[in-house]
């Protein structure tokens, strides 16, 4: 068993309603232990058996069985998620306007070559490995760039939280 941080894509926005409660029950019935989630966004925190990537396709595969629709799930061990942390490499005036957005798998050089043509205005985005960092100048519901864009120039699925979830998803792993 690894302790791995879940990440789920775009859950509880729109028709996707995916009850916390149910996803701790999935993650065991998958042979997760100590299960515990962080706000409703799909934040999994848990002990998982065997192969991380075998388990993160398994959960996708559950979901989309019971809820009809299919989801991503990006995982990481705490350290990985620190070490994102500790990457981000834009000045962090307000940790709600700052975001790490944990991909599936890192975009290939001529994708983020791409995603760098799109206008951004004052936001400011990179890609450090797995990772795409961003700076929101007036926070993400405001954006100034095109970020649904951008990720698809990058070919690879990801999901945003923000530094202040980023920073409490350690310290419950942690903890």
């Amino acid at each position: 068993m690894a302790k791995r941080i879940i990440l789920l894509r775009a859950v509880n926005v729109g028709k996707a309603q995916l009850p916390m409660a149910r996803l701790r029950e999935i993650a065991e019935d998958l042979g997760a232990t100590d299960v515990s989630t962080y706000i409703a966004s799909g934040n999994l925190i848990a002990d998982v058996p065997g192969n991380a990537a075998e388990f993160d396709r398994s959960l996708e595969k559950a979901i989309e069985k019971e809820f009809g629709f299919f989801r991503e799930s990006i995982s990481r061990t705490p350290a990985e998620i620190e070490k994102a942390l500790e990457a981000h490499p834009f000045p962090v005036d307000e940790p709600k306007y700052s975001y790490v957005t944990f991909l599936l798998e890192k975009p290939t050089a001529d994708a983020i070559k791409k995603a760098e043509t799109y206008e951004t205005g004052a936001d400011r985005w990179k890609v450090i490995g797995t990772e795409m960092h961003i700076k929101y100048a007036n926070g993400a519901g405001r954006p100034e760039m095109k970020d649904a864009s951008i990720g698809r120039a990058l070919k690879v699925p990801g999901t945003a939280r923000n530094l202040n979830t980023v920073k409490k998803l350690i310290d419950l792993a942690d903890g």
